[in-house]
């Protein structure tokens, strides 16, 4: 079955960096729109960035400038790229992708279990 992968995750100062890796695996066929999205203690789970298959990108306005969401469709992996991170960007992160899989052969959306990032000194 799919599965989607998170890693990257950990603690970072304010200011720092961080780079999100999300890899998909299974019998899948074809991924259309992979996206990030976090969800913060006590606060609703909310869009980050989304990049479709042939690499237009669109990004939450608190990330705007900061982040940089990117693919590699060779090896059906997602990144994303944070910096000047803010303690604001506290937050599990979780991957999503929008796929066709073997042998559903329909399009479905499917999320990774999540990686924490954390900003603070």
């Amino acid at each position: 079955q799919v599965q989607l992968v998170e890693s990257g995750g950990g603690l970072v100062q304010p200011g720092g960096s961080l780079r999100l890796s999300c890899a998909a695996s299974g019998r899948i066929f074809s991924i259309n729109d992979m996206a990030w999205y976090r969800q913060a203690p006590g606060k609703q789970r909310e869009l980050v960035a989304v990049i479709t298959s042939g690499g237009n990108t669109n990004y939450g306005e608190p990330v705007k400038g900061r982040f940089t969401i990117s693919r590699d469709n060779a090896k059906n992996t997602v990144y994303l790229q944070m910096n000047s991170l803010k303690p604001e960007d506290t937050a599990v992160y979780y991957c999503n992708a929008d796929l066709v899989r073997v042998p559903s052969w329909g399009r479905e959306s499917y999320w990774g279990q999540g990686t924490r990032v954390t900003v603070s000194s």
